[in-house]
């Protein structure tokens, strides 16, 4: 475990004026101590490194060997003439016609188990975030005067959340449900749940079908992920009431697995893919933000409060062949971590009643360290399938050196070798796009650190938090979607989806370009693009 000194940091806050007491009209400044992620990259384990070794092997096995055999053939052709090897052709075809036969009949057979066993490609068509009206967007500053005038937040609880407010990272033109905020009542009910899950659905889907000419009735997969709300009937019984699914659609709800659900419902979705050739599927992610609006004054529980905002994206996926022209990306892989086992991880994010009985999420005070540690395993198994060999020669080496020789030379009092760090892998060399869950601009700060990325790198991030908030699940497709109306997605870019949220999970989804992606018509950007980037 990190040091717990390691693990902190410190920032001076200029607090303003004072408005009343003895200090009144001077400046007062107060110290924020933060946590830090742990510096995951200098504390690898061996473990998660053989694991993605392991799934690179699985899959090159059988590459391998085909140079080898090629090897050999052209050996033995390469010695005769044209004249030659067609004559030697034709007097074996005369005189052991069998063979020969049984030879094309053996070749023929093991080539259709082939191309019929291995898995089919699975094509991201098209993909959709639904952007709400203009009615429900809320700066900061409105915010907070619409939780004072609910009534439900003492003085205290309104200044901790203007302060978390404003070093979020959030801009001002995000969406909230007002009547949620500002209602002196019980918002939490299944009525405004259903209420703005079917807007934040129906929206997404419905630009999803006008932008692929997909009709409902052709979609034979359904996954729908969301958090927090889930009523019966489920959220994807809702979508297939509404537009009249067929009746044998695999339809699926997940639900209670945090903003990295999504990646989880890609999953799914690929292997229900994998089962039922010639299909297309869609993937709903969403969180319902006014279902879980917490009206006490615990402040590990008021956090979510300040940072989740509307949003939701859905995807449209398909694996038959004759997409590949029109799809815009291939999956390449998909890496899942989980560290539910451990109890501390288990409650990092944890949904319960306050001692009011007010119901909310209650963020540990760990969170950071946790996800670190479930980033470091996620990122470690990802190395091997993505990252060029050069780069991951030289991370092995320097990690099983580390593994094997520091402690001996720490025993014999040698600190030279003990002092020595790990070679942090670059990842640019293998992705071109990072679209990192927008959680928090303290979690993208720690992860670019740790994880030497650029500010173009984490342009998408940033800018998608501080346009939307954090998103939960949906939060990378609005990244991505920020990529596509820059303009920057060119053919055969690598994209990097990574995710994380409770339980605690860490998951990865990485997309190659099939084509150029020129910038779209339909976009959530297409208003406030040519004002990004920002400065905050």
């Amino acid at each position: 475990m990190a040091n717990e000194q390691d693990l902190l940091s410190t920032e001076i806050v200029n607090r303003g004026i004072e408005s009343s007491g003895p200090n009144a009209g001077s400046l007062t400044f107060s110290v924020r101590v933060r946590r830090r992620l742990p510096d995951f990259l200098q504390s690898v384990n061996l473990k998660y490194v053989k694991l993605g070794y392991h799934y690179l092997i699985n899959h090159a096995i059988c590459l391998a060997t085909v140079p080898l055999l090629v090897l050999v053939f052209s050996a033995e052709v390469g010695s005769l003439s044209r004249e030659e090897l067609w004559r030697k052709l034709w007097e074996d075809a005369r005189y052991d016609l069998a063979t020969v036969l049984s030879f094309f009949a053996v070749f023929v057979f093991t080539l259709s188990v082939y191309f019929m066993s291995r898995p089919r490609s699975i094509y991201l068509i098209d993909f959709s975030c639904f952007r709400p009206s203009d009615d429900f967007k809320v700066s900061k500053e409105e915010f907070v005067e619409l939780a004072r005038k609910s009534g439900k937040f003492d003085e205290g609880s309104l200044e901790f959340q203007k302060r978390i407010l404003q070093s979020s990272g959030i801009g001002d033109e995000t969406y909230v449900p007002k009547s949620v905020i500002a209602s002196a009542g019980n918002c939490a009910t299944m009525k405004e749940g259903r209420t703005e899950a079917s807007a934040v659905m129906f929206g997404a889907l419905d630009e999803l079908f006008e932008k692929t000419r997909i009709r409902p009735k052709d979609i034979g997969v359904l996954v729908v992920n969301c958090s927090i709300f889930n009523p019966t009937p489920s959220l994807s019984a809702m979508i297939i009431n509404h537009y009249k699914m067929r009746g044998n659609i695999l339809s699926y709800n997940l639900g209670g697995m945090g903003c990295s659900a999504g990646v989880i419902a890609i999953d799914l979705a690929r292997d229900m893919l994998q089962s039922n050739p010639n299909n297309y599927a869609v993937v709903v992610s969403t969180e319902v933000v006014g279902y879980n609006w917490y009206q006490g004054r615990d402040r590990s529980m008021l956090i979510p409060n300040c940072f989740f905002r509307m949003g939701c994206s859905a995807v449209l996926l398909s694996n038959r062949r004759r997409d590949y022209y029109r799809a815009k990306y291939r999956l390449e892989h998909i890496v899942r971590t989980h560290k539910g086992a451990d109890d501390r991880s288990f409650r990092s994010v944890y949904q319960e009643e306050d001692e009011q009985g007010f119901k909310g999420l209650k963020v540990s005070k760990d969170l950071m360290e946790i996800g670190g540690e479930a980033l470091k395993a996620n990122i470690t198994t990802l190395g091997p399938l993505v990252l060029p060999f050069s780069e991951q020669l030289l991370f092995f080496a320097t990690l099983v050196w580390r593994q094997f020789f520091s402690s001996s030379s720490s025993s014999s009092g040698g600190g030279v070798l003990n002092a020595k760090k790990p070679y942090i892998p670059d990842y640019k060399q293998a992705f071109e796009h990072f679209c990192v869950h927008a959680a928090s601009k303290g979690v993208l700060n720690e992860l670019q650190r740790n994880l030497e990325l650029s500010e173009s790198n984490m342009e998408a991030s940033r800018m998608t938090l501080h346009r939307f908030g954090n998103t939960s699940s949906s939060s990378i497709w609005y990244q991505l979607a920020y990529l596509e109306a820059k303009d920057r997605v060119k053919s055969a870019d690598r994209i990097w989806q990574l995710a994380f949220g409770s339980g605690f999970k860490c998951n990865s989804l990485v997309w190659r370009s099939m084509r150029r992606n020129r910038k779209p018509t339909r976009t959530p950007w297409l208003d406030s693009i040519d004002r990004y980037p920002v400065q905050f």
